[in-house]
């Protein structure tokens, strides 16, 4: 299963300040597995994104079955809510992909940051 956790600033400021997706989904073989495919695709394409459209560098460790990713905190605030509308989209997508394949992924809002 897949394991998503997204740390926010706390209740009153939903700021996502970092995420983490842990796992494989294991709904198919290497190369056939649409869920793994899918949070990779969306992950790594919300990082790519906010590099790419907002010039904030991430904070990302990456290998197999892994991502954490850090939010830089004291950017520009016109910068930073661009940059938590891409990251807020990121969480609707996987929400979206929960919703139908619940046994492979699983995603969390957690407000302290853990390692």
């Amino acid at each position: 299963m897949i394991q998503v956790t997204i740390w926010r600033a706390d209740a009153k400021d939903s700021a996502i300040t970092a995420f983490k997706v842990v796992g494989h989904a294991d709904y198919d073989v290497r190369g056939k597995d649409i869920v793994c495919a899918a949070v990779s695709a969306i992950t790594v394409g919300t990082v790519n994104a906010i590099e790419e459209l907002t010039r904030v560098k991430l904070k990302a460790k990456v290998k197999s079955g892994y991502m954490l990713v850090d939010i830089p905190q004291g950017i520009d605030s016109q910068v930073a809510e661009r940059v938590s509308l891409i990251l807020d989209s990121m969480v609707v997508m996987l929400n979206t992909i929960e919703i139908t394949y619940s046994k492979y992924i699983n995603v969390q809002t957690s407000y302290s940051k853990g390692g």
